[in-house]
C-alpha cells in the first residue's frame, strides 16, 4: 500500500490526461447511442406512417358492396390514371435501379436488408399482382378498389425508401467501403466516356466491377445497360487510317 501511495504521490499529474480521455469516450458513447435512438425512432415513425396509409385503404376497401360486372369497367379513366401513377412510380424505381452511378450515391435503394427498401419491394409486387390487364378488363369494384389501395401503398413506399436512401447515402458504410464508391465512379466515368479508347472503357468497366463486388447488388438489366454504354464504337472519324476498311476495287 506504501508503495502505491508513492507512486501516487510523484505522479499524480496523470490524472488529468487520464481523466481527458476517460470524458472523450463518454462522449463518444453518449454520441453513438443517441445517433441508434434516433435511428430506431426514426424508422418506428416512417413505418407507422405507412401502416397507417395501409389501415386506412383497408377501411375503404371494406366499406363498399362489391358488385360484380360482365362488361368492361364503367370506370376505364380511373384505371388508367391508376395505370399512370403505377408506371410512374415503377419509372422513379428504375432510375435507380439501372443507373449505377445513381446506385453508387443511394447504395440502400438496391440493398433489400433495410426495412424501408424491402418494405417498397413487397408493395411493388402487390401492385403488380393487383394490376388488371388493361382499363378495359373485366373487374369487379372489389378489385378496382384492391389495385387502388396497392397503388397508393406503393407509391407511399417509394417515397420512404427513396427519403431514407437519401438520407443515409453512404453514412452506412464504413471509411474503406466508402472509398471504393468513389473509386469505382470515377471508373465508370472512364468507362462510358466515347473520348477514351474502347480497351480503357473495358478497362475501366472491369475495375469498377470488382470495386462494387459485395457492396451494391446489380441487376441484370443494370449491367446490360451499363454493358452496353461500355461498347459504344468510338466515331468513324476518329478510327486510324490504317484500321479503316477498304473499299471494294
Amino acid at each position: 500500500m506504501d508503495q502505491i501511495l508513492t507512486f501516487l504521490g510523484h505522479y499524480w499529474w496523470l490524472a488529468f490526461p487520464l481523466m481527458g480521455v476517460a470524458g472523450a469516450a463518454v462522449k463518444r458513447w453518449d454520441y453513438l447511442a443517441t445517433r441508434r435512438h434516433n435511428r430506431r425512432l426514426e424508422l418506428l415513425r416512417v413505418k407507422g406512417e405507412l401502416k397507417a396509409v395501409q389501415a386506412g385503404h383497408k377501411a375503404v376497401a371494406h366499406s363498399s358492396e362489391p358488385q360484380p360486372i360482365t362488361r368492361p369497367s364503367p370506370l376505364p379513366d380511373q384505371l388508367q390514371k391508376l395505370f399512370e401513377t403505377h408506371d410512374d412510380v415503377t419509372a422513379r424505381w428504375l432510375e435507380y435501379e439501372l443507373d449505377v452511378a445513381k446506385l453508387i450515391d443511394y447504395p440502400a435503394m438496391s440493398d433489400g436488408r433495410q426495412p424501408l427498401t424491402a418494405a417498397f419491394l413487397k408493395a411493388k409486387k402487390v401492385a403488380d399482382r393487383a394490376r388488371p390487364a388493361s382499363a378495359s378488363a373485366k373487374v369487379t369494384p372489389e378489385q378496382v378498389a384492391e389495385y387502388r389501395a396497392a397503388v397508393t401503398d406503393y407509391e407511399v413506399a417509394f417515397e420512404l425508401a427513396e427519403r431514407d436512401a437519401r438520407r443515409q447515402s453512404t453514412s452506412g458504410l464504413s471509411e474503406a467501403e466508402r472509398k471504393r464508391l468513389a473509386t469505382a465512379k470515377q471508373l465508370l466515368s472512364v468507362a462510358v466516356d466515347e473520348a477514351a479508347t474502347p480497351a480503357e472503357r473495358q478497362s475501366a468497366y472491369k475495375r469498377a466491377r470488382r470495386e462494387l463486388d459485395g457492396l451494391i447488388s446489380l441487376s441484370d438489366e443494370a449491367i446490360v445497360v451499363l454493358e452496353k454504354k461500355v461498347a459504344l464504337e468510338l466515331p468513324a472519324s476518329e478510327v486510324p487510317a490504317a484500321e479503316a476498311p477498304r473499299a471494294d476495287t
